[in-house]
């Protein structure tokens, strides 16, 4: 499968997905993939409502646009996986430790890398447009928000990285992988997103909505994005995002 990439940057933006969700309802086209990035966003967005810290000009603030055939509304979580293996296959040939904690952030250690947010616009049943914003901490040195463990790559490494080379990785990774998955091979992308998962083997601790404490190993996830963990001293339980979350 052959896909065209076209890139748009900006200066600033409220957010990448923002721009991009007003650039289709304003009736601009933007066939096979598109990037969108900004040195700065006013209004970055994580899930949940969350903001997003990213100081300006230092860190990668993009969207990526796509259009996928034949991918479900209640498959959506595929597309979760793609990005995730991009960001985090790139970003682990600079440096080690780095993991995909469910759904879709990255992971250095037990400190957070980057944040996804995926926003998707149906056609019927299916989906017409995939809307990928993704916030990764590069040349950032210091934090000022209250998000309780980020890590930038210079941090880590302990010099800057070139931004420009890094989102070109990361976008043909994610082509890569895209390619894979509209040539029918979700189950590779499954399997590949499964072994790169934070705390992916042994029983750690969790914490479910209620606020209650318990110790579980990671089954698996399903093709709905749903994790399965296996309590100890019990069974398996399944939770969708937000209904449980790991102890760190």
């Amino acid at each position: 499968m052959m896909n065209t990439t076209r890139h748009i940057h900006r200066t600033e933006v409220t957010s990448t997905n923002t721009y991009v969700k007003e650039l289709l309802h304003g009736g601009i086209e933007l066939p096979g993939i598109t990037v969108v990035s900004a040195d700065f966003q006013s209004g970055g967005r994580g899930q949940g409502g969350n903001s997003w810290e990213s100081a300006k000009g230092e860190n990668l603030t993009f969207s990526i646009v796509c259009h996928p055939l034949g991918i479900d509304a209640s498959r959506q979580f595929v597309l979760s996986q793609v990005i995730a293996l991009a960001v985090c296959e790139t970003v682990c040939e600079y440096v080690d430790g780095v993991t995909v904690k469910w759904p879709n952030d990255i992971y250095w250690n037990d400190r957070k890398l980057c944040g996804i947010l995926i926003e998707c616009i149906l056609s019927g049943s299916e989906i017409r447009d995939c809307i990928i914003g993704v916030g990764l901490n590069v040349n950032q040195m210091v934090f000022v928000g209250d998000a309780p463990n980020p890590v930038s790559l210079a941090q880590i490494i302990g010099f800057s990285l070139d931004r420009n080379v890094l989102l070109d990785r990361i976008v043909a990774a994610f082509v890569s992988w895209f390619a894979r998955l509209q040539d029918g091979h979700a189950s590779e992308v499954a399997e590949a997103y499964r072994q790169h998962l934070y705390r992916r083997r042994g029983v750690y601790r969790y914490q479910d909505a209620g606020g209650a404490e318990f110790e579980a190993e990671i089954v698996d996830v399903e093709p709905s994005g749903h994790l399965l963990l296996r309590v100890s001293g019990g069974g398996i339980r399944e939770y969708e995002f937000k209904e449980v979350k790991f102890v760190i």
